[in-house]
């Protein structure tokens, strides 16, 4: 028998417990826990710590399998079928999300439903990213123009939420598939101004945008035979350039 320890963080004990048995692969039975630290959520989040426990547990060595290999015949490893789970990091950064932006909306006095999803692999990473979405009535408040007021609530929740776990926070927020919708305008944008370029031989300069957005454009026109793209301008100021080839 050898003992096995393993100390995790998580935004309440209950997290971070959950954390450190995914960590040790045993079940709560199989686990002697200490709690550390209990956390503080501190004020909005901030100035807050993650809760801290620590696991210890009994493992007895792993006996090797037995195996019976015909003469001649070489064996194959067989591949575990389970399907993939979000990383215990990625989970905790949602939950923490998901409770950071209803007590957000509480503080705004708005009613609303919150629920959580993963956004679509990335087309060039392959990564997906949390997303609380926020639906209900009359939410127009919570986006803005040109979603600017959705902007400063998501930037507001990352900074809680990466305060608490102690690195950045990159979940989306999304109100009445608003994002969904603004995406499939500025690819559209994207193409015709493209077109423009194209046809009058001279750059095409875009609107100011945030870098979400103007991550958008560049994807929409990445492969484009006929024209290329680039971020001009400082800090707030930066907007796509769309240059014929």
């Amino acid at each position: 028998m050898s003992e096995q320890a393993y100390e995790a963080k998580g935004a309440t004990v209950e997290e971070a417990i959950a954390a450190g048995l995914a960590h040790l692969g045993i079940d709560r039975d199989s686990a002697t826990i200490t709690v550390v630290d209990e956390g503080s959520k501190g004020f909005l989040g901030l100035g807050g710590r993650l809760a801290v426990v620590r696991l210890t547990a009994a493992r007895p060595a792993a006996a090797p399998a037995a195996v019976d290999v015909a003469p001649g015949k070489a064996t194959t490893p067989v591949e575990d079928s389970a399907p993939a789970e979000m990383p215990v990091e990625e989970d905790a950064e949602a939950a923490l999300a998901l409770e950071v932006v209803q007590s957000l909306l509480g503080k705004m006095q708005i009613k609303a439903a919150t629920t959580i999803r993963y956004s679509e692999p990335d087309d060039l990473t392959g990564e997906q990213l949390p997303v609380v979405d926020i639906r209900g009535r009359d939410l127009a408040v919570l986006i803005g123009p040109r979603g600017e007021i959705l902007d400063a609530l998501q930037y507001l929740a990352r900074l809680i939420v990466g305060n608490q776990l102690h690195r950045r926070a990159r979940f989306l927020i999304d109100v009445e598939s608003y994002r969904e919708r603004r995406e499939q305008a500025l690819t559209r944008l994207a193409e015709r101004m493209a077109d423009k370029a194209v046809k009058s031989g001279r750059p095409m300069t875009l609107e100011v945008m945030p870098a979400y957005e103007r991550r958008i454009i560049h994807m929409a026109l990445r492969q484009h035979p006929s024209v290329r793209t680039e971020s001009d301008g400082e800090g707030s100021r930066r907007r796509v350039r769309i240059y014929p080839n």
